[in-house]
């Protein structure tokens, strides 16, 4: 009976042992993909406003921290500033296609700034096809660049009752969507990764989603509209400080990149 009990005890210690090293490992690969740091975080700003030049890029360039920068370039905000946007992407930040026109659904009730000549549910396939491939050409003669990230307007991904996700898989290496979510990279859908919208947000508010993902050592993206104004979704520009001064306070322990870097580790990730 002693024998028996002690070598019952010995199989439960060393399957407990078995259990601790395989959360150590899972830990330790978790930090490795973020290039050996905490976690990931990844700030864009979608539809190309005057204040990403104004507020946003100048804050971030007093800290050394690069972000990504969703354009459409049919706004005022990117076609009467070009040489400032070349500027922006010569110094590291990520030009991500937002659309030419920015079309979105605009059957709802609460959508009735929708334009009727960009309503998603009236458009083709082809059409919105042909545009963002046009919008990535246009983007192209800015940067440079041959890979590019992609960010769904308004988080819509249906042309009427068909989804335009494979469509975009040729063009794009990631798609970002809307809908707030710390993940791990296996996690990861890379045509449809989730995004935090702030509106209003206070500084404290938005590095606690940040201290969320450090303790899950995941992957977090912040989708910014107006900074200090230029849109009815805001964040002021003393919380928009506070969330960048704290990322560069703790870089040692946080990754903070551009959504292209960040979906390319995800993708040897989930090779392996």
């Amino acid at each position: 009976m002693i024998k028996s009990y002690h070598t019952s005890m010995n199989k439960k210690y060393i399957l407990l042992i078995c259990i601790l090293m395989m959360i150590q490992n899972f830990s330790t690969a978790q930090t490795t993909i973020w290039k050996n740091k905490k976690c990931a975080v990844v700030l864009t700003y979608d539809d190309a406003i005057n204040e990403d030049l104004s507020h946003a890029i100048p804050a971030l360039d007093s800290v050394g921290l690069k972000a990504t920068f969703y354009l459409t370039a049919s706004s005022p905000g990117f076609k009467d500033h070009l040489k400032e946007w070349r500027n922006a992407a010569a110094k590291g930040h990520e030009l991500g296609n937002h659309t030419l026109f920015h079309p979105c659904v605009g059957n709802n009730t609460d959508r009735s700034w929708v334009s009727q000549d960009y309503n998603l549910s009236t458009y083709t396939l082809r059409r919105l096809e042909d545009e963002i491939k046009m919008n990535n050409v246009i983007l192209a003669t800015i940067d440079g660049k041959t890979k590019r990230t992609f960010a769904y307007p308004c988080g819509d991904v249906t042309v009427g009752d068909t989804s335009y996700v494979e469509t975009i898989k040729d063009d794009f290496i990631a798609a970002r969507g809307v809908h707030g979510m710390i993940q791990t990279a296996k996690e990861i859908d890379l045509f449809n990764v989730g995004a935090y919208g702030i509106n209003g947000q206070t500084g404290d508010e938005l590095i606690n989603l940040v201290k969320e993902a450090i303790s899950k050592k995941g992957l977090i993206v912040f989708l910014f509209h107006g900074v200090g104004g230029g849109h009815s979704l805001n964040v002021s520009l003393k919380a928009h400080h506070q969330l960048l001064r704290f990322l560069k306070q703790n870089e040692k322990e946080i990754w903070t990149t551009t959504f292209i870097e960040a979906v390319e580790v995800v993708k040897v990730a989930q090779a392996k």
